[in-house]
């Protein structure tokens, strides 16, 4: 399938119908979300992924009886640092440095700046730019998926406080951002599936400065 025919095909699935996702194609999603572009190339972000029945049934609730939350054969969270550190950045660069094979003796001028700039700000505002570049790593989730045939729905409709409680998120410095139920659509029981989708026309959507 051509990535625009993926991206035709999908939509926001409704209703779930339990069969399992291959493995496969779950590790293939989530490595999406990990090569994803971040910021610096930080990656302030980590995507938990849920199989276990019990555990969804108590996510189910969190978000609002979502019915893909408990039918879906993989729930994807994603998790952003709740804020940036000093540690937190040192360690993605001296890993950096070790998968080249560059030296790590002190923080680059760059790795400075960069330490600065963050730590200047505060806990909610750094947890906000982390959220920005969860979303990258959610988009490219979601196309993966749909190249896969996977049917997937985005969820924002949740209490992200309870489920960071749930989760014990606040312990690995992470705050819940958005959810991905993974899974196959049930036609019989979901009303989305055969409408017609609709988006704003190109002319309407592309703004050009020529």
């Amino acid at each position: 399938m051509e990535f625009q025919e993926a991206l035709n095909w999908r939509y926001a699935t409704k209703k779930m119908n339990g069969t399992v996702v291959p493995q496969q194609k779950v590790e293939q999603i989530v490595e999406a979300a990990r090569l994803a572009p971040t910021s610096s190339g930080l990656q302030p972000f980590r995507v938990i992924v849920v199989t276990d029945p019990e555990l969804k049934a108590k996510i189910q609730p969190i978000a609002f009886g979502q019915t893909q939350i408990a039918d879906c054969s993989h729930l994807l969270i994603f998790a952003a640092w709740d804020t940036y550190t000093e540690e937190r950045i040192r360690g993605v660069f001296a890993n950096n440095n070790h998968e080249r094979g560059l030296p790590d003796e002190t923080p680059s001028d760059y790795e400075i700046q960069l330490t600065a700039n963050y730590t200047s700000k505060t806990k909610e505002e750094n947890f906000h730019h982390a959220a920005k570049q969860a979303y990258i790593g959610f988009g490219m989730a979601i196309a993966q998926a749909a190249l896969l045939e996977v049917d997937a729905t985005p969820m924002e409709g949740f209490n992200p406080a309870e489920l960071d409680s749930l989760l014990g998120l606040s312990e690995r410095g992470l705050r819940s951002v958005t959810l991905l139920p993974l899974g196959y659509r049930d036609p019989a029981g979901d009303w989305l599936v055969n409408l017609k989708k609709v988006r704003t026309p190109s002319d309407k959507f592309i703004i050009e400065f020529k």
